[in-house]
């Protein structure tokens, strides 16, 4: 349900696609999503106004309105305009590889100055569902669309069963990610998602085919 979900509606908006109307300065737009990590970072988002982006960005506040629709929308193309290159998968030739080395990526994100970004965001969407909702759509859902095509990759080599259910292993990658990151229970570590790749992947991986013959005594 969910990957017909990440291919359908939530496709529409992504980064960067600029909405109908005349042509706007892409610096503009890139000053606008810096002051708004920038003051998110200080203020924290209860304190932090469309009014006050513009002004340090130097723009209007019309200008910000343009591009996105409420403080929420545009706080998650901020932290998604931010990190997007540093999360894309590589292409190893191994399935595990690829996950691993993406996963480290998010842990190393979670484990800077955009984690405490993404903590007030997260800790702001409970009781906000337009930054919540925007925080799937503008952050979540690309980052998703991109595993499944990853995943299914692996199915394609025959490293993973060809009928697993993408969204519960994505879940069991990522969520042991998230719960370290939220709960502090424990560290998050390059050892920490290498072996939580191959501990789940283990269980995924297609069954080998056993003789049926049996050996004559």
């Amino acid at each position: 349900m969910r990957q017909k979900l990440a291919a359908g509606g939530h496709s529409k908006n992504h980064i960067g696609k600029r909405p109908p109307g005349r042509p706007r300065s892409e610096k503009a737009r890139q000053a606008i999503l810096r002051s708004t990590l920038q003051l998110l970072g200080q203020r924290g988002f209860s304190q932090l106004t469309i009014e006050d982006v513009a002004d340090r960005a130097k723009v209007g506040k019309a200008t910000v309105y343009r591009w996105w629709p409420n403080k929420g929308a545009l706080i998650a193309d901020a932290f998604a305009n931010s990190t997007i290159r540093k999360l894309r998968f590589p292409d190893t030739g191994s399935l595990q590889t690829d996950l691993s080395r993406q996963m480290r990526q998010v842990v190393k994100i979670f484990s800077s100055r955009q984690g405490r970004i993404l903590s007030a965001i997260l800790a702001a969407g409970q009781t906000d569902r337009e930054l919540i909702a925007a925080f799937r759509e503008r952050f979540m859902w690309p980052r998703r669309r991109d595993a499944y095509a990853i995943l299914r990759r692996g199915i394609g080599r025959g490293e993973l069963r060809k009928r697993v259910d993408l969204d519960l292993l994505l879940d069991s990658l990522y969520g042991p990610i998230y719960m370290r990151f939220l709960i502090r229970h424990d560290r998050l570590t390059n050892d920490f998602v290498d072996r939580l790749s191959g501990l789940v992947l283990a269980g995924v991986r297609p069954q080998r085919k056993t003789s049926s013959r049996r050996s004559s005594k």
